[in-house]
């Protein structure tokens, strides 16, 4: 972890200039990777700091990209500042609803029972036709950032340009929120929950109700990801809840490394890419990703960020064993 709070600046520094950098394309595939980011914070909240697996939790970036597609599009209230507002208490008044049935379930029961919730308000999408569209979905148009209408823009330069940079701020702020939590009492009793419930229930700690708060900022972050992504698309549509998005959702996670804080995010960056290459030359690039998870799973459980710190203790004890011989 040591190490990796160390290369934050230089990645920091990266993101910044990338869009100067980088082809506009995959400039813009990056937006992805920042909503998912925010996204996966969230599910990694639940995941390892609670020791609850969501498979429905598409769910909430659905409410979150609906939320911004009535707002700007439907009400004509464009303000990017406002769907974020709104996804936020919206998501949280649906995780408390939902949560309050799933929380009183672990391991299988508590992931069947999201996934179904998931399933169950993707099906509420298909059916109101007359209010989400059904499956032709309600386009999202661009919003204003900070009050500022940049509709005079061409489309790509507003999304590698003054959106990037938005999305980046939010990503950030949602970083840091979500350490100060995992980092605080509030964060310590979901690990002792995760760990030994028994325990922290005889030492007083309320479990149904720190797994139902972790639930809710779980859904939060959840719909703050669905807001950023929903203006990228252009679209949104009942697809965006299905359960394959809630299982994408889980893939990042272990392909990054959910036992690293970070972890989340670097799965997010690598099954973008990764599968927007895949995808332009063959359509079962899903059979790829399936091979993938498996030799994760069998060779480095804790993903990428644990293949990244064993080569990382390899080289700095050869780079050791080499001063020792020169001595």
């Amino acid at each position: 972890m040591k190490k990796t709070l160390i290369l934050l600046p230089a990645i920091l520094a990266f993101l910044l200039v990338w869009p100067f950098i980088g082809q506009e394309y995959q400039v813009y595939l990056t937006l992805s990777m920042f909503a998912y980011s925010v996204a996966l914070l969230g599910l990694n909240l639940l995941f390892n700091y609670t020791g609850l697996l969501s498979f429905g939790h598409a769910m909430f970036v659905g409410i979150g990209g609906y939320t911004t597609a009535f707002l700007v599009t439907g009400f004509r209230i464009p303000y990017m500042e406002v769907s974020l507002v709104a996804a936020v208490l919206l998501s949280g008044l649906v995780a408390t609803l939902v949560g309050l049935v799933c929380v009183r379930y672990t391991k299988i029961y508590f992931a069947m029972l999201t996934l179904a919730f998931g399933m169950l308000f993707h099906s509420f999408l298909m059916k109101t036709y007359f209010l989400t569209g059904g499956d032709e979905g309600m386009g999202v148009s661009q919003p204003f950032l900070l009050g500022v209408n940049y509709s005079s823009m061409a489309q790509m330069d507003f999304f590698v340009g003054p959106y990037y940079y938005y999305s980046l701020a939010v990503l950030i702020l949602a970083a840091v929120f979500m350490w100060r939590i995992v980092r605080s009492p509030f964060g310590i009793c979901l690990t002792s929950i995760r760990d030994n419930p028994d325990k922290a229930e005889y030492l007083g700690i309320g479990i149904r109700k720190y797994r139902l708060y972790a639930f809710i900022i779980s859904g939060c972050f959840a719909g703050l990801g669905g807001v950023l992504l929903a203006p990228v698309t252009g679209h949104v549509d009942p697809a965006i809840v299905y359960w394959t998005q809630s299982g994408d959702m889980v893939f990042m996670t272990l392909l990054g490394g959910f036992s690293n804080f970070f972890g989340p995010m670097l799965g997010s960056v690598i099954f973008i890419y990764l599968r927007d290459l895949l995808s332009s030359f063959m359509t079962n690039w899903r059979l790829i990703f399936g091979g993938i998870l498996a030799a994760i799973v069998i060779l480095a459980p804790g993903g990428v960020m644990e293949v990244f710190s064993r080569l990382s203790i390899l080289f700095f004890n050869h780079l050791k064993g080499k001063g020792e011989t020169r001595e």
